[in-house]
């Protein structure tokens, strides 16, 4: 029989050199919160990362419309054709 695992993969880390004080501060922490060290640092860090949200297609056209939109006439608008032309004329990059 083999065992299949649906749960998404959840990521490991080693924290090494950390201030026994802040650890010890966390161990009393979890015991005040009656669970374990390991679940008061999961904790800590989820509360210490703002949630981000993933934008939708829409959402994700919407903002480059207003991005666009707010770019001066002008900026980003530069015909990269004109440059290479003139560096290739003028033989620049050319060795010997």
């Amino acid at each position: 029989m083999i065992a299949t695992c649906y749960h998404r993969h959840m990521g490991q880390v080693l924290i090494r050199n950390l201030d026994d004080g802040l650890l010890e501060d966390f161990r009393r922490a979890a015991k005040d919160g009656g669970r374990s060290l390991e679940a008061e640092l999961r904790d800590a860090l989820q509360r210490s990362r703002p949630a981000r949200k993933r934008l939708s297609k829409e959402e994700l056209v919407a903002l480059s419309h207003r991005m666009r939109a707010s770019t001066p006439p002008g900026v980003g608008s530069i015909d990269s054709t004109d440059i290479i032309r003139e560096a290739r004329d003028s033989g620049y990059g050319r060795s010997g």
